[in-house]
């Protein structure tokens, strides 16, 4: 069993934005979901997870060791597919993956020709191995990002913000590649989409403002609104009444009309229903107590 271990983090840029704000969490083997709105501080952490950026205080162990103290412990292990993954023009995916085995330290050719074709054949990329990786669609450069990632059998994988842009199908492909990966390691899924969460991750955090403000099992977190989340259709003209009025945690323009979801531990008034709660319902219901 693998274990992450992150105590007390904070990280201060240089401008003065406090990215990272006393963070303390443990991860261990599974799919870990890492949910916020864009600038939460996610690829802040992310990054500094990876050893790409110091932390400004804090401690990070893997499996008992400090990483901060040596950074190779982590980078021996760990697959990262970042938010923006570039890749070289004019060279194909089995070049690139060959090349990018070489620089993690597969120095056997036959070792290494065998596990390149492994990962092209698991990510569904291997007909596709002698074209351009540039010239891939979003999806199957994401793909190309795990394979990547998976080289030199890592023991944890970060993949921050993977499925922005990718069309629904190609986005349960690389989903359901994610979950297989996800049994025997940690994989730690940062995103602002909470399906991607809702479907595979069987632990997660919410985070905010450089800081993680609500951790569990999707499923636990979600039934604590049990009873307390009621729906109606009002026009446009509305709504301001309704804001100045009630608790509403979410909005959502449906022909011509807008959907208000509304936190209330009774009716809030006629014409409303109560509905049983999402995670959407309770990652928006905790945004708004932060903003509070």
């Amino acid at each position: 069993m693998n274990q992450l271990e992150i105590r007390n983090l904070s990280k201060t840029y240089p401008n003065g934005i406090k990215a990272l704000n006393d963070i303390s969490i443990t991860i261990t083997n599974g799919m870990f979901g890492l949910l916020g709105p864009n600038g939460a501080g996610k690829s802040s952490l992310m990054r500094t997870l990876a050893t790409l950026q110091a932390a400004g205080s804090g401690e990070i162990f893997f499996n008992g060791q400090d990483v901060q103290k040596k950074p190779e412990i982590i980078r021996s292990v760990l697959g990262y597919l970042p938010q923006e993954f570039g890749v070289y023009p004019k060279v194909s995916a089995l070049e690139l993956l060959d090349h990018i085995a070489i620089l993690k330290g597969i120095t056997n050719s036959v070792q290494r020709k065998d596990q390149v074709h492994f990962l092209l054949q698991q990510t569904n990329l291997y007909d596709h191995r002698k074209k351009a990786v540039h010239s891939y669609s979003g999806g199957m450069k994401q793909r190309f990002g795990i394979a990547q990632a998976l080289l030199g059998d890592p023991k944890l994988i970060i993949v921050d913000e993977p499925t922005a842009g990718l069309d629904p199908e190609e986005r349960n492909r690389f989903l359901n590649l994610l979950s297989e990966i996800g049994e025997n390691i940690i994989v730690i899924l940062s995103t602002h989409l909470v399906d991607d969460v809702l479907e595979l991750c069987p632990q997660m955090a919410i985070m905010n403002q450089g800081k993680i403000i609500k951790q569990g099992n999707p499923a636990v977190l979600t039934a604590s609104l049990e009873g307390k989340i009621w729906r109606k259709k009002v026009s446009k003209s509305e709504l301001p009444r309704y804001q100045q009025k009630l608790n509403i945690i979410s909005s959502k323009l449906i022909a011509g009309e807008t959907l208000i979801h509304v936190k209330a531990d009774e009716l809030p008034e006629v014409g409303f229903e109560q509905i049983k709660p999402s995670l959407e319902d309770f990652y928006f219901s905790t945004l708004q107590q932060t903003k509070q």
